[in-house]
């Protein structure tokens, strides 16, 4: 990590604070394993000297890498986390701000203009990033259908907050809460850890915040988006719930000037490493209580009528199907070794207590949920999200409910202006999909989430 200390000590003021903001925006090229060159400190040194202007530093990055300076397996990585780490240390050096969706988009487009083609455009394709701190899993982001929405609902919800009467512990933990979901839309193809941190430290200076220890994103700032990745991320067949005790660590220190001890070490996960090889169905729920089928080893391609396992091993002599923990045996069927694929005379696979279903005898896992309850796989259109509701319909409601376990269908029918009986549909949807259940009485009862609404 590059040391701008020298700097701080000689008590100037304006080469203090150049200095924090160039070690805050090099720090932060550590979340993608990113390091500046030395020819980048050297010049960043030469701003904070007051040598050369910020727009020079620019010019002299792009005169660089026009060069043969750089060998050419170098270039394209150095080249991102110099000239990112540039611009932002440039727009940390600016006194403004809009707490807009398109000041968000505007940061993302000034770090990675010519560098990502994507440069302040919304993704319009779905991911997964295999995570150290997971085990090689992944975090459930948005999709890609509906991200302008999810994000423009987030900065209005932020915007319609009210700090008065906070404690500065609740005021952390609601950033903490904002930020989080923030992040997990994830609605850039790249970069947006860094977009999402200058975005945070220009939204704290407006909320008063301008002495916050900045120094916090140069030394730790794997550790920020580790403790996103723990915030949004719940594996209840392991035992694993969400938590944001970690970016509250974080935000303590940065805010509270707390000496929370920050190790990614405490939120790494024991749990079974994810084989690439492994299909995940994104709306399928697999109940680890029942012999059901298991999305981890078992694939039914839908085009051919088979059920193929990946790492299940056909006994041609016996008739049976041998899967990770599961036998599944059919009295009638032929099972056939040939490409390991299992092929019925009339297209049925009978279990033990679970029957697949299928509109033209096809198990589709795009569109199939397993049932926890019943051991039924249904197909997508029978669960709660319909091709109709958006982030303004089911979703929304779910996120109300999340937010307020108290709040009653009245007052849900208010804040979204809509009628007492849409706004019952919409919670009776969320019921019959499984993620939300009423505990108590209608008067005096609660809300309890079951699982997380797929934005």
């Amino acid at each position: 990590m590059t040391n701008f200390d020298e700097y701080k000590r000689l008590g100037e003021p304006e080469k203090q604070e150049k200095a924090e903001n160039w070690q805050t925006a090099i720090g932060l090229q550590q979340v993608d394993g990113l390091t500046p060159s030395e020819y980048l400190i050297e010049t960043a040194k030469a701003n904070i000297d007051g040598d050369i202007t910020i727009d020079e530093v620019k010019a002299r990055l792009d005169s660089y890498y026009n060069t043969s300076l750089v060998k050419a397996t170098d270039t394209e990585r150095l080249e991102e986390a110099d000239k990112v780490s540039a611009r932002i240390a440039e727009i940390l050096a600016e006194k403004t701000f809009s707490f807009k969706p398109t000041e968000y988009f505007n940061i993302h487009k000034r770090l990675f203009d010519g560098i990502y083609k994507f440069a302040g455009k919304i993704r319009d394709y779905n991911i997964t990033k295999d995570e150290w701190v997971l085990n090689g899993d992944t975090v459930y982001y948005a999709t890609a259908n509906n991200l302008r929405e999810t994000l423009e609902y987030d900065f209005y919800r932020e915007k319609q907050f009210k700090f008065k009467g906070l404690s500065k512990q609740d005021i952390v933990k609601h950033i903490a809460f904002f930020l989080s979901g923030l992040w997990q839309i994830h609605i850039f193809g790249e970069g947006n850890t860094r977009t999402t941190a200058v975005f945070l430290i220009k939204y704290l200076c407006t909320l008063g915040f301008q002495s916050v220890n900045n120094d916090l994103f140069a030394e730790n700032s794997w550790y920020f988006r580790n403790s996103l990745v723990r915030a949004n991320y719940e594996n209840l067949n392991n035992g694993v719930h969400k938590t944001d005790k970690f970016l509250i660590r974080f935000l303590g220190n940065l805010l509270l000037g707390e000496n929370n001890i920050l190790k990614n070490r405490e939120m790494l996960l024991d749990i079974p490493k994810i084989n690439s090889d492994t299909v995940k169905t994104v709306n399928d729920t697999v109940n680890p209580k029942n012999d059901t089928v298991k999305s981890k080893n078992d694939t039914v391609n839908p085009k051919n009528d088979t059920v193929k396992t990946v790492n299940d091993t056909v006994n041609p002599k016996n008739d049976t199907v041998k899967s990770d923990n599961d036998t599944v045996k059919s009295k009638n069927d032929t099972v056939k070794s040939d490409n390991d694929t299992v092929k019925s005379k009339n297209d049925t696979v009978k279990s033990k207590n679970d029957t697949v279903k299928s509109k033209n005898d096809t198990v589709n896992t795009d569109n199939d949920t397993v049932n926890p309850k019943n051991d039924t796989v249904k197909s997508k259109n029978d669960t709660v999200k319909s091709d109709n509701d958006t982030v303004n319909d089911i979703d929304v409601v779910f996120i109300l409910i999340k937010e307020n376990p108290k709040i009653t269908a009245d007052e849900i029918k208010d804040k979204l202006d809509i009628s007492i009986s849409t706004a019952k549909r919409k919670i009776k949807a969320l019921k019959d999909g499984g993620y939300i259940e009423r505990i108590g009485s209608d008067k005096s009862g609660h809300w309890e989430v079951l699982k997380e609404q797929k934005l």
